[in-house]
């Protein structure tokens, strides 16, 4: 493995704290005895592609510091190939750091144990499992229905900032909660049509910082974990909202549970989400993929 590797940051990541995350975390590498080379962008494509030309020219690893966004734009780069990611979590979420059980918040801490696990090798290289729909991998959860609505709503709002923006946009989407026709299809089944309020396809536990709405999925068993909640009351959804933080709203009688390796998606008005970015309107079919990127974990 070359002594060079890459640092993939996003400066707007937490409100500013990407670009100052960048700083202790490549201090740690380097004091570790590598060779750093940051990588920004003009925009999100042009980051996507100098991250792909440091991979296909041999980057020794690439570190994507920021949120869970950042993440997603890092997989586009490593997955399905054998160059290791690293992350360096300091966003809002940092969804895909929490189910590997990394460090969130703290880079230096990050950047010592991303240099620990690179000079291992393959004691601390894990292969995990990645969802792809179309060309776009994800590595948290595929969101649609109520949450997607959520995220519709609060992507158009230019006030408030921050977490409160999401508050208000659930509070104007439980002003209008209605179920939603769904067709779901999987592994190439018959049709399911139910009426659900969202449905969830987990490649990992959670989404939106920390709810745990797929709590069971493994990111090396080769199958996404699929939650759909049915037709809800304003009332119990708001029941069983808190419990998706400890992962115990799966025992609500709304709430069941599918695993599939891959899962087609139908419903009118609804936009997928994946890893908190927007893929688009559904349908949409996800695809699990065993072992599909290399990860630096502790």
């Amino acid at each position: 493995m070359t002594s060079e590797i890459t640092l993939f940051v996003n400066p707007t990541a937490g409100r500013g704290r990407g670009a100052r995350a960048a700083l202790p975390a490549a201090s740690a590498l380097r004091a570790a005895g590598f060779s750093v080379r940051t990588v920004i962008g003009h925009s999100a494509q042009d980051a996507l592609t100098r991250a792909r030309e440091a991979v296909a020219g041999g980057t020794g690893a690439l570190v994507a510091v920021g949120g869970d966004g950042m993440a997603h734009l890092a997989l586009q780069a490593v997955a399905g190939t054998r160059t290791p990611l690293g992350l360096v979590a300091v966003g809002t979420g940092n969804d895909f750091a929490r189910t590997l059980g990394l460090p969130v918040r703290d880079p230096e801490a990050s950047g010592r144990q991303i240099a620990a696990a690179l000079k291992a090798k393959g004691a601390q290289l894990r292969d995990v499992d990645l969802g792809r729909v179309g060309g776009t991998w994800f590595g948290t959860v595929l969101a649609s229905g109520f949450d997607s609505r959520v995220n519709d709503r609060g992507n158009r709002m230019r006030w408030p900032t921050g977490r409160a923006r999401y508050d208000l946009a659930i509070l104007a989407e439980l002003a209008a909660l209605g179920p939603v026709p769904y067709r779901i299809t999987l592994d190439g089944g018959e049709v399911r049509e139910v009426e659900a309020t969202l449905v969830a396809v987990g490649n990992g536990t959670s989404y939106g910082g920390g709810m745990r709405i797929c709590a069971d999925a493994d990111l090396a068993d080769g199958l996404f974990d699929i939650t759909v909640v049915g037709p809800c009351s304003r009332t119990t959804l708001l029941t069983v909202f808190p419990k998706v933080y400890r992962g115990t709203h799966l025992g609500h009688p709304k709430v069941s549970v599918h695993r599939a390796v891959r899962v087609e998606l139908a419903a009118p008005g609804v936009t997928g989400y994946a890893d908190g970015e927007p893929l688009g309107p559904l349908p949409l079919a996800a695809e699990c993929v065993p072992a599909a990127v290399r990860v630096a974990v502790p």
